[in-house]
C-alpha cells in the first residue's frame, strides 16, 4: 500500500515549468523552460506535491507584459479507492498570483501578438549592450502609470527564487522600482523583462533619506551574464547624484548579491586616491571611510569590507610577513564581537552564582574562540578571493 502511494509523490520544483514566451512556438516547444529554486513558500516545507503521476504545471508569462498562463496536466491521479485526496495544486498558486491569468492555452496564444506591443514604464536611467543586444533600465514609483499592475505580476517570481520572500505594500510611496529590460530589434522594439530591484526610502533626520535595497532578482534565463552588476551600478549612480540620499544600504542580502555589491563597490573605490596600493597596505583610514561615503554613498561597514578585499588583492600571500599582517588586520576586526562578549560575561560574573556562570561559559574557552575566529577568517577570505578573481 505504502509503496504504491510513494509513486504519487513528486518534487514541486521539478514539475513546475516556468517560461517567458512571445509566440505559439514558444508555448508549445520544449526550449526555454526553467524551474523554481524553491517552492516551500507555496507547497510547504517538504516541497512535494502528492496525488499525481506525470504531473506538469505550466506557469507561462508573456516575456514583456507578463500576461500569465497557468495550467496543469498529469498522466494519472491517485484512485479514490486509496481513500486519500490529491493535493490542490492550482488553488495554491492562484493564492499567490494576481487575478487576470488565463487557464485556456488557445486563448493565451491568441493574445500574445497584441502583448508584443508592450513598452516599459517609468524613466529610462541607463542602457548598455551585451552580446550585441541592448538593455535598458527604468526607474519608477507607485505613481508611475501601469507600474502597480505590472509589479503585481513581476513579484510573483520571488516566491520561487528568494527565501523568506514577502510581497511589498504597493501603496507605500516610499517604494521605488528599477526595471531591467532586454530590447529586441524589430519594426517596433520588443521588450523582455530581465530583472528588477526594489528600493525603500527611509527617513533620515532632518531632511534626507536612506535608500535601502530590498529585493533584487535577475530571472534565470538572464543570470550569470553581468546584468545584476549593471543594475546595481545604475541604481548606485541614480542615488549618488541625489544630494538628499545619505548612503545606500541593503536589506538581508543573499550571498550572490553580497558578491555583486562587493564587486561594484570595489570597482568604484579603485578610482579613489585613498584606496591606492600604497595606502591599502597600511591600516584602514578615516579618509577611506569619508571618500567612500562622499563619492559613492558607501556605508561605514561596507567601506571597511571593500578595504579588506582590495588590501588582500595587493597583498603578496607568498610573503609570510606581509600575509601575516593582513590576517591580523582582518582578525582584529572579526574579534571585536568576541571581545564585547567577554566584557559582558565579566559583568555577569557579579550577578550569577558560580554554577550559573560556569554553565554560561560553556563553549567560551580561549581555544574555542580562536578556532571560531580562524574558521570565520577562512570563510571570509574565500569570499574575498571570488571578488578579486572577478576584478582581475
Amino acid at each position: 500500500f505504502f509503496s504504491g502511494i510513494e509513486g504519487y509523490k513528486c518534487d514541486a520544483n521539478d514539475v513546475l515549468s516556468i517560461k517567458l514566451v512571445h509566440s505559439e512556438e514558444d508555448v508549445i516547444g520544449k526550449e526555454g523552460v526553467f524551474h523554481p529554486m524553491m517552492s516551500h513558500q507555496v507547497f510547504g516545507e517538504s516541497e512535494t506535491i502528492f496525488g499525481y503521476k506525470g504531473l506538469n504545471i505550466q506557469l507561462y508569462y508573456h516575456a514583456g507584459s507578463l500576461l500569465t498562463y497557468l495550467n496543469m496536466e498529469y498522466h494519472e491521479q491517485i484512485p479514490r479507492s486509496y481513500g486519500i485526496k490529491p493535493d490542490p495544486v492550482i488553488p495554491k498558486i492562484v493564492e499567490q498570483i494576481p487575478q487576470g491569468f488565463i487557464s485556456n492555452r488557445d486563448e493565451f496564444i491568441s493574445k500574445l501578438e497584441k502583448e508584443d506591443s508592450f513598452t516599459p514604464m517609468g524613466n529610462k536611467i541607463h542602457s548598455y549592450f551585451h552580446d550585441d543586444t541592448e538593455y535598458e533600465i527604468y526607474e519608477a514609483d507607485i505613481f508611475t502609470p501601469r507600474l502597480k499592475e505590472y509589479h503585481e505580476r513581476l513579484q510573483t517570481f520571488i516566491l520561487w527564487y528568494i527565501d523568506a520572500a514577502s510581497f511589498i505594500d504597493i501603496d507605500d510611496e516610499k517604494w521605488h522600482f528599477f526595471l531591467l529590460f532586454e530590447k529586441k530589434k524589430s519594426i517596433a522594439p520588443i521588450y523582455n523583462i530581465v530583472g528588477y530591484m526594489t528600493v525603500y526610502h527611509y527617513y533620515s533626520y532632518p531632511d534626507k533619506f536612506r535608500p535601502r535595497i530590498s529585493q533584487t532578482l535577475i530571472l534565470p534565463p538572464f543570470q550569470r551574464k553581468g546584468h545584476c552588476v549593471q543594475l546595481l551600478h545604475a541604481v548606485n549612480k541614480h542615488y549618488i547624484s541625489n544630494p538628499d540620499a545619505v548612503d545606500i544600504t541593503v536589506e538581508d542580502p543573499s550571498e550572490d548579491f553580497v558578491r555583486c555589491r562587493d564587486f561594484v563597490d570595489c570597482q568604484n573605490c579603485l578610482k579613489l586616491n585613498s584606496f591606492s596600493k600604497d595606502k591599502l597596505l597600511t591600516d584602514y583610514s578615516d579618509d577611506m571611510r569619508k571618500d567612500a561615503l562622499e563619492k559613492f554613498k558607501i556605508t561605514k561597514s561596507q567601506a571597511r569590507r571593500v578595504y579588506e578585499i582590495l588590501r588582500l588583492r595587493v597583498t603578496d600571500i607568498s610573503n609570510n610577513a606581509m600575509y601575516h599582517q593582513y590576517r591580523l588586520c582582518v582578525k582584529k576586526r572579526l574579534n571585536l564581537p568576541f571581545q564585547k562578549q567577554a566584557r559582558d560575561m565579566e559583568k555577569l560574573r557579579a550577578v550569577l552564582s558560580s554554577e550559573e556562570y560556569n554553565s554560561a561559559m560553556v563553549g567560551q574557552s580561549n581555544e574555542e574562540r580562536i578556532q571560531r575566529l580562524d574558521e570565520a577568517y577562512k570563510l571570509l577570505e574565500a569570499e574575498y578571493f571570488k571578488v578579486i578573481d572577478r576584478l582581475d
